[in-house]
């Protein structure tokens, strides 16, 4: 067959039953992605004779004598095509996984398609941007801005792989070839709860390509955590990397080592395994019950109570809360749940290992490829310099990616055959596999005075950390920020973080702290409403103040600097925003229009242990080298970093060569989570920017006999009185005395500040289908000193578009065996451009940050207040109170016919 790809001509054969995607891809045309194998995302995007069309379910052979345009044939540098253009400069992308395929996509739209994008863009998905940047990049809406030498922070800056971005040039982690490489799949367990008795694996080794099979008994018995955080003691080493007992259905039982995908994919296919199914529990109370099947037993030293499956129990008071419930005027109590909800970044998991003079070499999709590499040291006994981990551009993370699940894996098979090898989840994985959010329930009993003031304040949360304990402790713990919002003298705070028979939670956007600020919230609303005072009112009266203690689990001294009111700012900003609208009218007679706010409090890094190392160095080429170990997958640290740098450098971004994500190539760092990408690595690479700049600051004083106070970075050269000396002449001079121009400094996750986000709604609900549509979407943020301003709107929309997807549409869907019943985007259903809202964001400076030139990371934060947002507003339109998510037509409408039917009965 004969295949017309970007121009060039191809005579090759298809594999029977190969799609277009990896037809493409094993062309070397790799801005081609996987997001979904299934229609559903618009990932790998193609054109065929200038056609769109998702190349994932396209047929190889139907393309033969046809020409196919893929993202790198559309334009070539330096002549861009005008989409890609847009792309660069609205910008149209945060971590750019979803941009191939957007841009494919839309390049093809007429006028008529560009003013219905909703209908347009219906088969293409961003899980990072809400959408408005990309509505902005099809109009042709530019917003990156030129900055001038030394004035880049507060500048709209682009990113510094945009241009590689939108021309499918950015490499993520798959997107590479090494010669030999092996596939490796995994054999999930069918059970929810079992012993392995036996696996038989000839008949899998019998499939030719197959070289290994890895049960339990191959793999290093070591217990570990497949959590990341820089103290690992936080989490329990409860986990194998193979195991033989399974504690949820799909969870790994074996892995198979073959030459292709599909040899592999066979090869599990014929793994005969006899199992010992034993009984298994899914609902958290019940596993605290008396009799309740046991996950881990006595002899497990992590389980703080293994008699009744309870992984850590929190229990704090402060005051007298009997006390201040007698003093309570209204008492309100409510139980409000939060369902499992899955990250759905579009690159899944992926990992690729080789061996290279002697070393292990992983490539990954991490949000911390230094904690990755010291997790593989220890599982395989490996001394750290026998070990590199490194990431490319990573697509999406939201914390998913706060986890070691594919790395062991392929460490296994390279160190055991010492050829390379490659494991990729497909999308069925991620949602039966990776680390979703936890469920919680939560139940909140507030007391307040006839004026609103808070007596009593009292959270009971039950968590379902699932079988396993990655971040069960610390999402329980991070719940805290949920009380400490608020002033109250008396408080109680009692959780657990309980084991059960399904997929094991993990770290997802906003960590611990979404659900309880849904419960927290909503009880406000209700108690509000109980008091007759306005929801906003009720707020006000009782936030906590700069000065005042930020109470929640103890009454201890704290490192949390918090001196400016950014919280009572934002209300307002809210308040004023929501009231422009209260004319609105409703959609039609049938339509219910109500308004609902809500608030979060955010700390700007974990209270654990996070470092981060920054190296800056002035090159012979006169540009200055950034490795920092950070990665990039969206939230926009790459760009801040540079910015901080050229502003501290008194040069320009384009001046600044980046190097990050790379164990080899940069200092340590714990990782990009927690907004500690741009708090904690913000401050390494601001100290090491200042240290280079104050060493060439004291050369140029000393080489021209001026007061270094007199000195002054310019560009290209340093200013000394009124002399000018160009860096050129200094690097020279330099290097001649074997003098360099680098520093490395590191920073630290402490002190730490606090954001604030306040987060507003206008819906109408309709009456009887129980749709909801959002009129009106505001959130006002307290970002600190704002270092790019289009990147913070964008985190903003993107984390409010994602808020939405939880509270309307989103569900870990799990029948009565434990099995995840809708495991594929088409039905998990995450919001797709029509679905999005167009949010106003409003931001607060405020300048009692300790971060980077007093800035603070947004990425994380402004989740938190958007579903009780959202259901308090349901319940202003239609008097009837939601307490779980997520808001479906369906839960709505049972509820509101209901009410109605009694109403009119």
């Amino acid at each position: 067959m004969t295949y017309i790809v970007n121009g060039r001509r191809f005579d090759r054969e298809p594999a029977p039953g190969q799609c277009l995607r990896t037809f493409l891809r094993a062309l070397g045309r790799f801005g081609v992605k996987k997001g979904c194998d299934a229609g559903d995302c618009g990932a790998c995007t193609v054109w065929l004779d200038g056609v769109p069309v998702h190349s994932c379910i396209t047929p190889a052979f139907r393309a033969n004598g046809r020409e196919v345009t893929t993202i790198e044939g559309l334009g070539r540098p330096g002549a861009l095509h005008p989409v890609q253009r847009q792309f660069q400069d609205a910008p149209g992308f945060q971590c750019g996984f979803c941009t191939a395929g957007m841009i494919m996509t839309s390049a093809t739209f007429t006028e008529d398609q560009k003013a219905d994008l909703p209908r347009a863009l219906k088969g293409n998905l961003c899980r990072c941007t809400g959408y408005r940047a990309i509505e902005d990049a099809v109009k042709g809406v530019s917003a990156v801005e030129t900055a001038a030498p030394g004035k880049a922070v507060g500048t709209s800056v682009g990113a510094p792989a945009g241009h590689d971005v939108v021309t499918g040039r950015a490499e993520f982690t798959m997107d590479t070839r090494i010669d030999g490489m092996l596939h490796l799949k995994v054999l999930h367990s069918p059970h929810a709860h079992a012993r392995i008795l036996s696996i038989d694996k000839s008949a899998a080794l019998a499939v030719p390509g197959v070289h290994r099979v890895y049960t339990w008994e191959d793999v290093p018995r070591r217990r570990f955590t497949t959590a990341i955080h820089t103290d690992h003691l936080v989490d329990p080493d409860d986990t194998c990397i193979l195991d033989d007992t399974v504690r949820f259905a799909g969870q790994r039982v074996a892995a198979v080592l073959a030459d292709t995908i599909g040899a592999a994919e066979e090869g599990c296919r014929r793994l005969a395994v006899e199992y010992e199914v034993l009984p298994a529990v899914f609902d958290p109370e019940a596993a605290m019950a008396d009799g309740a099947p046991q996950l881990h037993g006595s002899h497990d030293p992590f389980v703080r109570d293994p008699g009744h499956n309870i992984l850590v129990e929190l229990h704090s008071h402060i005051g007298d809360i009997d006390a201040g419930f007698a003093a309570a005027d209204v008492i309100h109590e409510g139980t409000y749940f939060s369902p499992r909800v899955q990250h759905a970044h579009l690159e899944t998991h992926g990992s690729i290992a080789w061996m290279e003079d002697g070393r292990l070499n992983v490539r990954t999709s991490s949000q911390s490829p230094s904690i990755a590499k010291v997790k593989l040291e220890y599982l395989f006994a490996l001394r750290p310099d026998q070990v590199r981990v490194f990431c490319k551009r990573v697509g999406g993370g939201f914390g998913g990616k706060q986890e070691v699940i594919a790395e062991d894996l392929v460490a296994l098979a390279t160190l055991d055959t010492g050829r390379p090898t490659s494991f990729e989840y497909t999308r069925e994985e991620e949602f039966t596999t990776a680390s979703p959010r936890h469920p919680m329930s939560l139940t909140v009993t507030l007391g307040a005075k006839a004026d609103g003031t808070l007596t009593a304040f009292q959270v009971r949360n039950v968590s379902n950390t699932g079988a396993y304990g990655n971040h069960g402790g610390e999402t329980l713990y991070a719940g805290g920020a949920a009380v400490m919002i608020y002033r109250c003298p008396n408080k109680k705070f009692d959780a657990y973080s309980v084991y059960t028979n399904t997929v094991p939670s993990g770290a997802l956007r906003g960590y611990g702290m979404t659900q309880p600020a849904f419960a927290v919230e909503s009880a406000m609303d209700e108690l509000a409403r109980a008091l007759h005072i306005d929801p906003l009112e009720l707020r006000r009266r009782n936030i906590v103040r700069p000065g005042e203690p930020l109470l929640a689990l103890h009454e201890g001294p704290d490192d949390v600097v918090f001196t400016e009111d950014g919280l009572a700012r934002c209300i307002d900003l809210v308040g004023d925003a929501v009231a422009r609208t209260a004319d609105q009218a409703p959609p039609g007679p049938e339509w219910l229009v109500g308004t609902g706010v809500a608030s979060s409090l955010h700390e700007t890094a974990p209270p654990t242990d996070h470092l981060s190392e920054a190296w800056v160095t002035l090159g012979d080429d006169l540009i200055y080298e950034l490795a920092v170990g950070t990665p990039e997958f969206g939230e926009g640290t790459s760009t801040a970093h540079v910015q901080i740098a050229a502003n501290q450098l008194g040069t320009t971004p384009s001046r600044i060569r980046l190097v990050q994500s790379d164990t080899d190539r940069t200092g340590f760092d714990t990782g990009a989570f927690a907004s500690a990408g741009l708090f904690v690595a913000g401050n390494a690479v601001l100290r090491a920017a200042n240290a280079v700049r104050d060493r060439i600051l004291q050369f140029a004083a000393a080489h021209t006999g001026i007061h270094v106070v007199m000195c002054t970075m310019d560009d290209d050269g340093v200013v000394c009185g009124d002399r000018r000396v160009s860096l050129a002449e200094l690097v020279a001079l330099a290097r001649r005395r074997g003098i360099r121009f680098t520093a490395a400094r590191k920073a630290y996750g402490s002190p730490r500040s606090v954001t604030s986000n306040t987060q507003g709604f206008r819906v109408a609900v309709h009456r009887v289908t129980g749709e909801i549509r959002i009129l009106y979407s505001v959130q006002a943020a307290d970002a600190g000193v704002i270092i790019n301003p289009a990147q913070v709107r964008g985190q903003v929309e993107g984390g409010v578009a994602q808020g939405v997807g939880f509270a309307l549409t989103e569900n870990h869907q799990v029948d009565g065996n434990g099995v995840m019943a809708n495991p594929n985007l088409r039905n998990y259903r995450i919001p797709t451009y029509a679905d999005s809202p167009r949010t106003e964001v409003l931001l607060v400076g405020s300048a009692d940050s300790v971060g980077p030139l007093r800035a603070k990371g947004m990425a994380e934060c402004c989740i938190n207040p958007v579903a009780p947002a959202l259901a308090n507003a349901v319940h202003d339109a239609t008097g009837v109170r939601y307490r779980a998510l997520p808001l479906t037509p369906e839960r709505i409408y049972g509820r509101l016919s209901a009410e109605q039917s009694v109403s009119t009965g």
